[in-house]
């Protein structure tokens, strides 16, 4: 697959580097180019006054154009990338997934298959630890 590591934090949506008990994992979100003018990519509107991005903005605007799309449509639309060290087999590989959160073992993650084992792989929220099985008597 060959996923291409990021250069800059000004190319990301999201970034996340992990490393605890035997795991690791780099996991990024690339902006998503225009899909109207091609020229620039997607970012949330600027303040005028500060120059900083708006953090609680609905919204991602294109600079160029001014071409509008909804958060939860844009973030939904774009792919979350994952180099990792498996936890079950302890081998390396790399992943993709959509940039979607679901609930696993009770905690909000983005799951990515093992490319060697198959087993689930879990980027938590939070560094969150899932929720343990309960035994049957």
């Amino acid at each position: 697959m060959a996923l291409t590591l990021p250069t800059s934090m000004d190319q990301l949506l999201y970034f996340s580097n992990r490393d605890h008990d035997g795991f690791k994992a780099k996991a990024w979100v690339y902006k998503k180019e225009c899909p109207e003018c091609h020229k620039a990519v997607m970012s949330k509107p600027v303040n005028e006054k500060t120059g900083r991005p708006k953090i609680r903005s609905k919204e991602y605007i294109c600079p160029e154009c001014g071409y509008e799309e909804e958060k939860k449509e844009h973030e939904n639309s774009c792919t979350f990338e994952v180099q990792y060290t498996c936890p079950h087999c302890g081998k390396e590989g790399e992943g993709t997934c959509p940039y979607v959160r679901k609930t696993y073992l009770g905690v909000k993650s983005y799951i990515v298959p093992c490319e060697h084992c198959g087993d689930k792989i879990a980027i938590t929220k939070k560094m969150k630890e899932p929720k343990k099985k309960k035994a049957k008597k």
